[in-house]
Formats: structure tokens, C-alpha cells, sequence
């Protein structure tokens, strides 16, 4: 290699290890700013992208106004990562308070394609739902709310619709399944077999009384269950109060945890009507007064720390892939959840 081609080579180094240095500066920078004045999640905003534009009215002026779409998609979970706040669930009320706060925008349609998930974040959504509907936001920021039911919308997605002003689903929409499920994992005989065993130092009576290493008693299978019904009794009665329907004939009908189609739903009046997406839209401007207004939905925000989260989860990627596997839930024992049967492994 002669001197000169060296020379270039250090040069190209040394170039290279300053850009290196002026970009963790930077991050590290960012990152100091963001500890010493943090973003409160309410103060977070998500960026609009254009989906329907506005239809020219009679007068040739374009419609004043919004319709903003917002997309529950996938298991619910306080579990799941948001992309602007810290969970999923996070990221729905940031997205709902922000078309409720929106003066331009006159409706919303919340397009759900959910099995459910867990009980207290689908509970937190249906509330955040709720309060866009009933202008708890302001009396001057209550807005409808047209919830269209992708492929799936039971159990807790069903839940969180049913804070909506108006239920829409497709005919071969899977929804329904209004119940809660519970389980755990007994070890015992296999913990036998390998010759393990248990040794448990306890407060309380019941202080274990999920442990897969010896079989529940009696009393602590009845105490399971009352919170299983107890839950499933506040699902029911959402369900009854939401869609005026008698809580005893769910009880004794519908509500034991069956799927149904979007057409089976509107006949059992769970929904208010059938229709596309594009027929969302339709009501959503009826609804919101808003004739020919713009679709918009949102879109997260670029930021440092999530294409460090990115890269960093790219770099913990397997490239063998158990496409079962992926589409299963992540259940954890103990926790209660609005699913179908056939999510629970």
C-alpha cells in the first residue's frame, strides 16, 4: 500500500469517527434535555396524514372540519409499548384527547379489529371513549364517537365499542363473546417426576392460592370465581345499559361467552348497524354535522428514543419466526381477561 493510499484511509477513519462523536453527542444531548424537562403525555401530540380529502361543497368551498380515525388494533394490553406514551393504552387516550380538544374536528371513528385483552386496560379505553362522547372534556368538546368493527371485535374489543354513539360492524365481523377468563398453570406431577418440590412461606391463607405447585382447595376455587363473575357482571351490565338491553336475557342468551357474526349482532341489536368503512366515514359526518369532511388519521411523531427502541429490537430479532406462536397472546397468569376461548392456549 503506498503512503498515499494510507494517508486517505486515516483520513477517512478519522471522518468518520468524528461524525460518530458529533451524533452521541447529540443523542446524549437530546436525552439530558428530555431528564431535565420532561413531556408531561397529555403535552404529547400525534402528527395527521390525510386519508379522505374534503368533497368540494355546492358553493365550491371545501367542508370545514375533521373526521378523525383512530385505530385499536391487536390484544390489548398495559403491556404493549406505546409510540408516545408508555403503553398502548396510553397512546388511544393521548389519540382520543387530542380529536376531543381539536375544534376542527366534528367526529370521530374508532375502527376496532381486537380479540380484547385485559380487563382493566379495555375498561380504561371504553372510559376514555366514553368521555369524548359525553363531552367530558368540556361541553363544547363532545363529539360522537362511530365505532366500525374490523374482523374482530369481540370480548374486550366489544367492551371498549360499546362506549361509542354508534356501533357499525361488517357482516362477517366476528364479535360477541362477552365474558372473562382466568387461568393458571399446575405443575405439580411434573415437579413430582423431576423430583422437585415446593416450599412455601406465607401471610395469608390464600397468599398462594395461584400456585401451580400443589392443587387449589375448594374455598380458594369459589374465591377465583366471584371475581371472575363480578367481573363479568360489570361487563354485562355495561352491555345492558349501553345497548338497552336486559341484563337477565344477556345473562341467559348471548352473554356466555359466544362468538357471533356483524349480522347476528345487529339482529341481537349489540350493533346499530352494518356497512364498510366508507359507511363510517358517512355516519361519522352525519353525526358530527360535518358533510364532506376531511379523513384524517394520526401518526407517531419522530423521536431519537424510538429508533433507538427500533434498533434495538431489530438487533434481538431471530430470523427463525413460529408464526403461531406470533399471533398468539401473551397471557399471564393470575390476570383477567376479556378474550375468546380460542385465544387461550
Amino acid at each position: 500500500m503506498t503512503q498515499k493510499n494510507s494517508g486517505c484511509l486515516w483520513m477517512l477513519a478519522g471522518f468518520g469517527l468524528c461524525l460518530g462523536l458529533i451524533f452521541f453527542a447529540l443523542v446524549f444531548s437530546v436525552g439530558a434535555l428530555g431528564m431535565r424537562n420532561p413531556v408531561k403525555p397529555s403535552a404529547a401530540k400525534f402528527e395527521e396524514a390525510v386519508v379522505m380529502d374534503a368533497k368540494p361543497q355546492a358553493d365550491g368551498k371545501d367542508a370545514p372540519g375533521k373526521i378523525a380515525l383512530i385505530h385499536l388494533r391487536g390484544i390489548i394490553s398495559s403491556m404493549e409499548p406505546g409510540s408516545v406514551g408508555e403503553t398502548m393504552v396510553d397512546d388511544l387516550k393521548l389519540q382520543l384527547e387530542q380529536a376531543a380538544l381539536d375544534d376542527k374536528v366534528k367526529a370521530v371513528v374508532l375502527h376496532v379489529d381486537s380479540p380484547g385483552g385485559e380487563v382493566t386496560a379495555s375498561d380504561v379505553i371504553y372510559n376514555a371513549v366514553c368521555k369524548v362522547r359525553d363531552g367530558g372534556f368540556g361541553p363544547s368538546n363532545k363529539k360522537p364517537v362511530v365505532v366500525y368493527m374490523g374482523s374482530l371485535a369481540a370480548s374486550g374489543g366489544y367492551y371498549v365499542a360499546c362506549g361509542g354513539s354508534h356501533l357499525m360492524a361488517n357482516e362477517t365481523t366476528l364479535t360477541g363473546s362477552i365474558g372473562v377468563i382466568m387461568q393458571t398453570l399446575n405443575y405439580r406431577e411434573l415437579m413430582g417426576k423431576v423430583g422437585l418440590e415446593a416450599v412455601t412461606f406465607k401471610s395469608g391463607a390464600f397468599k398462594d392460592m395461584l400456585s401451580g405447585s400443589r392443587e387449589m382447595r375448594p374455598e380458594e376455587k369459589d374465591y377465583v370465581q366471584k371475581m371472575v363473575m363480578d367481573t363479568y357482571g360489570k361487563f354485562v351490565g355495561i352491555v345492558a345499559r349501553e345497548r338497552k338491553r336486559d341484563e337477565a336475557e344477556l345473562r341467559n342468551g348471548l352473554a356466555d361467552g359466544r362468538i357471533i357474526s356483524g349480522r347476528d349482532a345487529k339482529e341481537a341489536k349489540l350493533i346499530d348497524s352494518l356497512g364498510q368503512i366508507e359507511d363510517a366515514y358517512s355516519k361519522a359526518m352525519e353525526l358530527g354535522k360535518a358533510s364532506g369532511a376531511t379523513i384524517i388519521r394520526y401518526e407517531s411523531p419522530f423521536h431519537f428514543g424510538r429508533l433507538f427502541r427500533v434498533l434495538g429490537q431489530s438487533q434481538k430479532s431471530s430470523v427463525e419466526v413460529n408464526v403461531m406462536k406470533s399471533l398468539m397472546p401473551k397471557l399471564e397468569a393470575g390476570r383477567l381477561y376479556f378474550l375468546p376461548s380460542f385465544y387461550v392456549p
